[in-house]
């Protein structure tokens, strides 16, 4: 009934905007259907050959639509953007913090958007033979629940009892499948909003990477560019002594102001240039930050992984316990149908000895 293993679906793009959803009464509404700007992420299903857009607030799924052929992405506006989904039956409307991001996430929709139309067309001929399984299928699952839930009542003490215990076991297991059902949906959930974290995590570790390393160039020009100017200051330095030694000759003032002026601009640039090796620095130390969550974040999707396989495992079992209730059901029919036969054949038999003690009687 559940799959022993199920293959996740990988994120391929994430962009962060404000959702919205239309109002189901006037259609002409925007409601806000998150209170902060949330990642909203193309999912790609490589088992079901399926596009998903799925956006998670906290333990609730915000959007989760499935990408068709027929959908198409609008800009509204320089940062907002919408589309239809028909089979929730709503219009979803994101708001980005800039154009490039709202041209991105276009971009991407309309490149989705293609690869679903032409997973629809390679396999159209593989959903013509699941159509044909399909029709098949409502009928099976019909008549096991007819049998399910007719069970014959018969008035004999043994089997009733032994038929009321069965019963029993098939109703308990029936919840113990809802509640790790239920249990197993919320821990999807979870992993879905861990994947998208991680996929945010990637994402901006690759930035954060790409401009460290760019940083760490510019460090080198700027030690260079430094010590030309602490060369430039120590010559200026000695200028201005050299000028005060010989105070009484020519334009000395001037000279002395000039060279004074071009010592402040100078020093206040060695320190410009200070203040961004520390932002460097401390950039470096965010850098480290961002590879801790990472690696909790990693830590917490196996865990969540682990925890699934767990109750794939149970679910298992429970129906492995509900079909040995079944076999047990069906051979405790056969006796009850053994026993109905037996007795049907000592009431004739008694009938007839009825019958022979009449004519006797009589005679």
């Amino acid at each position: 009934m559940y799959p022993h293993h199920r293959e996740r679906e990988q994120p391929i793009f994430s962009a962060r905007a404000h959702v919205f959803q239309i109002d189901p009464a006037t259609k002409r509404n925007w409601i806000p259907a998150s209170k902060h700007a949330v990642t909203v992420s193309f999912f790609y299903d490589a088992n079901r050959n399926v596009y998903r857009i799925i956006s998670v607030g906290g333990t609730k799924a915000i959007i989760n639509c499935t990408v068709t052929p027929s959908m198409t992405f609008t800009k509204t506006s320089q940062k907002f953007g919408q589309w239809a989904d028909s089979r929730a039956n709503t219009v979803y409307g994101l708001g980005f913090a800039t154009e490039q991001q709202l041209h991105q996430f276009s971009e991407k929709f309309k490149e989705v958007k293609d690869a679903a139309r032409l997973a629809r067309e390679k396999s159209q001929d593989k959903e013509l033979a699941n159509t044909a399984l399909t029709i098949a299928a409502p009928q099976f699952s019909q008549d096991l629940s007819d049998e399910l839930q007719s069970p014959p009542v018969m008035c004999v003490n043994g089997p009733e009892d032994k038929l009321f215990r069965s019963q029993s076991a098939d109703i308990t297991l029936s919840s113990e499948k809802e509640r790790i059902k239920k249990m197993l949906s919320e821990g999807s959930i979870c992993e879905m909003n861990l994947e998208a974290e991680l996929f945010t995590l990637q994402d901006s570790n690759s930035k954060l990477v790409a401009a460290l390393h760019e940083a760490n160039a510019n460090v080198e020009q700027w030690k260079k560019q430094l010590a030309a100017y602490q060369e430039e200051t120590e010559r200026l330095r000695d200028q201005v002594a050299e000028l005060e030694a010989h105070g009484g000759h020519g334009p000395s003032d001037l000279l002395k102001d000039e060279l004074t002026q071009s010592l402040e601009e100078l020093e206040s640039l060695l320190k410009a240039k200070d203040e961004e090796i520390h932002i460097l620095q401390s950039k470096k130390a965010d850098y480290h930050e961002m590879e801790h969550d990472r690696d909790e974040a990693i830590r917490r999707l196996r865990e969540m992984e682990i925890r699934n396989s767990e109750l794939e495992r149970r679910i298992g079992n429970s129906e492995q316990n509900l079909n040995n209730s079944l076999e047990d059901r069906d051979r405790m029919d056969a006796e009850i149908q053994r026993a109905i036969e037996i007795l049907d054949i000592k009431i004739f038999d008694l009938n007839d000895l009825r019958q022979s003690l009449v004519k006797l009687i009589e005679k």
